[in-house]
């Protein structure tokens, strides 16, 4: 299929959005609940997959949900198109602060490697797939999944990255360890695998854990400062672990609550 030249804008600094500018026809695919706004004269249409199928191939869209549901996305993509005279714009944002990066497939071989939660939006024409690392540890260890997404094509795809992001590029040879949440995408000669850390009290009291991962060059590896996991997480360990308000979850909240406005300072029911 015929790949969209789309035109776009990346606006904002910690809550990003990418802007994209279409022309009459041209259409771009979206990740379910991305879509931020869009002018009138974009027409909407939930597809199975990634819409990178022909229309005609029942057993094509079927395989393209298949990929998606086994990467543990949506069995669905939202495709966007200008039906318009004129050139009309749309927008996704981003779902949690971090950086939207912009990848030119063609400029990358045809081929990029990201975790399965990495996608946002992309030229129509890009393939959505699923890839397999190839050693089984890299699955039951590698805290990120066995299965990984495969973007192909020669489109523009825009994958997000939680935080603060870093683009290493590795000459052939050279290793860089790296905490598996991290890992945000890769080219395809990159070889990944996963490194034991070795000592146990390392991993329990460091915080650190059991596992990195081991990417070696040549290629690109992309990297995020905040993963989505480390951030979920933080947030329930701040969050209150019983019912109630949220100010019980603070020492002031404690106070008030079961102290000054409780009774036992002003005395509660007692005359």
């Amino acid at each position: 299929m015929a790949m969209d030249v789309v035109d776009f804008e990346i606006k904002g600094s910690e809550m990003q959005f990418v802007e994209v500018e279409l022309d009459p026809g041209e259409a771009a695919v979206g990740e379910a609940g991305s879509m931020m706004f869009m002018d009138a004269g974009i027409a909407m249409d939930t597809v199975f997959g990634d819409a990178s199928a022909p229309t005609g191939g029942l057993f094509n869209k079927l395989l393209g949900a298949g990929k998606r549901l086994v990467t543990g996305e949506s069995l669905f993509t939202t495709v966007y198109t200008n039906q318009g005279s004129s050139k009309l714009r749309i927008a996704f944002a981003a779902p949690y602060p971090g950086k939207i990066l912009p990848m030119d497939l063609r400029q990358l071989g045809g081929m990029l490697i990201c975790q399965k939660d990495a996608f946002l939006c992309a030229a129509k024409g890009v393939s959505l797939g699923i890839y397999f690392q190839q050693k089984m540890s890299v699955g039951f260890f590698g805290g990120e999944g066995l299965i990984m997404q495969k973007l192909e094509g020669d489109g523009l795809a825009f994958v997000h990255a939680g935080g603060t992001v870093l683009r290493r590029q590795l000459h052939p040879g050279q290793t860089l360890l790296i905490d598996t949440g991290c890992v945000v995408a890769f080219t395809p000669d990159i070889k990944f695998e996963i490194q034991y850390v070795g000592k146990v009290k390392t991993a329990l009291f460091g915080g650190e854990g059991l596992f990195f991962a081991k990417v070696t060059g040549p290629g690109t590896v992309w990297l995020q400062s905040l993963p989505f996991s480390r951030l979920a997480s933080r947030v329930f360990a701040a969050a209150p672990q019983r019912g109630g308000s949220r100010e019980e979850g603070s020492v002031l909240g404690g106070v008030l609550g079961g102290g000054l406005l409780g009774g036992t300072i002003f005395g509660g029911d007692d005359e």
